[in-house]
C-alpha cells in the first residue's frame, strides 16, 4: 500500500483516457448519423414528451448547472418561481374558408 502521496506507474495527471475518448466519438458518430430518425421519433411524440426527451438528452451535451435561490437581499423575500405552460395549440386549416 503506497501512503507516500507518490504515483507510481499508470497515467500521468491530466492525461486523457483513450478507451473514453475512443466511447463518446463512436457515440458522436453514431448519433451524427442517426439525427434524420432521432428527430422523425422526436416528431412522433406529444409536445410535452418531446420537450421532456430533449431535456433529459441535453443533460448529456451541456453541463448541469446548480439550481439556486434567488431572493430580495433588502427584504429577503423570495421572488415567484418562473412558471411555464405547455399547450397543445391545433393549426389553423387555411383551406377551410375556401370553396371551390
Amino acid at each position: 500500500m503506497n501512503n507516500t502521496g507518490q504515483k507510481f506507474g499508470g497515467r500521468k495527471s491530466g492525461t486523457s483516457n483513450k478507451d473514453k475518448t475512443n466511447i463518446r466519438t463512436t457515440f458522436q458518430l453514431l448519433v451524427e448519423n442517426n439525427l434524420d430518425a432521432i428527430q422523425s421519433d422526436l416528431d412522433c411524440l406529444k409536445p410535452f414528451d418531446r420537450v421532456k426527451v430533449i431535456i433529459d438528452l441535453a443533460k448529456f451535451v451541456l453541463p448541469t448547472l446548480k439550481a439556486i435561490d434567488f431572493s430580495d437581499s433588502n427584504n429577503k423575500e423570495r421572488i415567484s418561481p418562473v412558471v411555464i405552460n405547455f399547450k397543445v395549440i391545433e393549426p389553423k386549416n387555411e383551406n377551410r374558408d375556401l370553396h371551390i
